[in-house]
This record gives structure tokens, C-alpha cells and sequence, in this order.
């Protein structure tokens, strides 16, 4: 244990370094920030029933695309290439401990990421006095509910960004293997439900299990305030399988 925190650090330290983070900051912030400007102002002109905040995170996989890419693609393959894993290989230090530290240290970053979006309102009641007024700015069950989603999807999206960053040494190609995989997990899980609601002709447990990768879905349960063990089963199990997998192939690559 003692050995997961010394790493988190260096992890941490090395992500504060890194302009990749610093882009992923930038672009994340600032795309977020126009998007949610855009979704008040759309608002103010046709007043819509969801609130703000539910159309906001609705549209959480735009960002997801390129910045767990970003956080996650030097973790592994670019220590791999500079060859300082190697030198850490040969240490006592647990292959696990390793793989856990660079997950922490992404996925903290990524809720810090998120949690930032938080001031969003605050700032938006100075401009938009009236939906300050009405409440609609600061709901707190979608927001508890909403970044709870946040929460829960990251461990799975972060961990996807480790595995592929572990599977290459080029921090390009892990870039571009955490896009596509995002992609195929967020966009064609989405994709497989409206073929099946289009009545596509599915056997049980294969509707069941299509249900099961609804990940927008999960998003629209929680910020209603509905909380299914499913969702937290599949973000955590598949996460867990994922960074599993990055620990053996660290290992038969050491």
C-alpha cells in the first residue's frame, strides 16, 4: 500500500507536468463552457421542461472522446518507450500497485475535470438572473445523480484508456485505440438499443443484455433519481476486468 501511494504521487506530478493534461483542461473547460452558455441561451429563447443541467451532462461523451485519451495515453506507453517502466519492473514494486496508481491518478483528474463544471452554475446565475431565481440552476438531484453517473462511467472509460495505453508503446496508437474503443462502447451500445427498439427481432438474454449497455440510459435513471445495482456492477466489474488485463500485459511484456 505504502508503495500505491508513492507511485500516485509521481503519478500525479508527472500529469502536472504533462501537456497533455494541460490540453485536455483547456479544450475540456472551454468546450463544456460554451456548451453550457449555448444550452441557457436555447433555454432562454424556447424554455424547455429538463433543466439545464440534465441537457448539460447529457452530452458528458463529447468531452470523454478526447480527454481520457489525453490523461491516459502516456501512462503506460510512454513510459514504456522512454524506458523507464522497464527500470521500474525490476524493483520489488507490485505490477498491480503500478497499474492502480496511473488509474488513480487519470481518473482523479478526470472528476476534478468534471467537478470543476460545478461553478458553471454559479456563474451562470449572474447572467441568467431569472433561472437563478426559478431554482432550475442548482437542482441537487440531478446533480448528486448525475455525477454519480460521472463517478461510475469514468472507472470504466479510465480504465479503457489504461488498458489501451498498456497493449502499445506508442502514445499515439493509445490514443487512438481509447477514441475508438470509447467510440464502440458509448456510441454503439447506443446504437444496438435503437436497432432493438426499431423491432429487430432479439432473443431474450440478448435484448437483456443490450438493455444492459444502454450507457445514456443509466445517465437519464440517475439524474431522475433512480439507482439500479446494475450500472454500478457492469462500470466497476468491466473496469476492474480491464485493469486485470493491463497487470498481465505489463507483465509478460516486463
Amino acid at each position: 500500500m505504502r508503495n500505491f501511494f508513492i507511485l500516485l504521487k509521481h503519478e500525479l506530478r508527472m500529469l502536472l507536468i504533462s501537456p497533455p493534461t494541460y490540453i485536455a483542461a483547456v479544450l475540456f473547460l472551454g468546450l463544456m463552457g460554451f456548451l453550457y452558455w449555448a444550452i441557457l441561451r436555447g433555454m432562454v429563447n424556447t424554455p424547455e421542461e429538463s433543466l439545464p443541467i440534465v441537457q448539460f451532462l447529457s452530452i458528458f461523451w463529447i468531452p470523454v472522446f478526447f480527454v481520457v485519451p489525453l490523461l491516459t495515453m502516456r501512462s503506460i506507453a510512454g513510459e514504456r518507450s522512454t524506458g523507464t517502466l522497464d527500470t521500474l519492473m525490476t524493483t520489488p514494486t507490485s505490477r498491480v500497485a503500478v497499474i492502480l496508481s496511473k488509474f488513480a491518478g487519470a481518473y482523479i483528474f478526470y472528476m476534478l475535470l468534471w467537478l470543476a463544471t460545478l461553478s458553471f452554475p454559479l456563474l451562470a446565475a449572474k447572467f441568467f438572473p431569472s433561472a437563478a431565481l426559478s431554482g432550475s440552476l442548482l437542482e441537487p438531484a440531478p446533480i448528486i445523480g448525475g455525477f454519480t453517473f460521472l463517478a461510475l462511467s469514468g472507472i470504466l472509460f479510465i480504465s479503457i484508456g489504461i488498458f489501451a495505453s498498456s497493449i502499445t508503446r506508442s502514445q499515439l496508437v493509445a490514443g487512438m485505440l481509447s477514441f475508438t474503443t470509447l467510440f464502440v462502447v458509448i456510441i454503439g451500445g447506443q446504437q444496438l438499443g435503437n436497432i432493438a427498439e426499431g423491432g429487430a427481432d432479439l432473443s431474450f438474454w440478448m435484448s437483456e443484455m443490450v438493455n444492459y449497455l444502454q450507457i445514456f440510459q443509466h445517465l437519464d435513471d440517475f439524474s431522475r433519481g433512480v439507482i439500479d445495482t446494475r450500472p454500478f456492477f457492469y462500470y466497476t466489474s468491466t473496469g476492474v476486468l480491464l485493469l486485470g488485463l493491463s497487470t498481465l500485459v505489463i507483465e509478460a511484456k516486463a
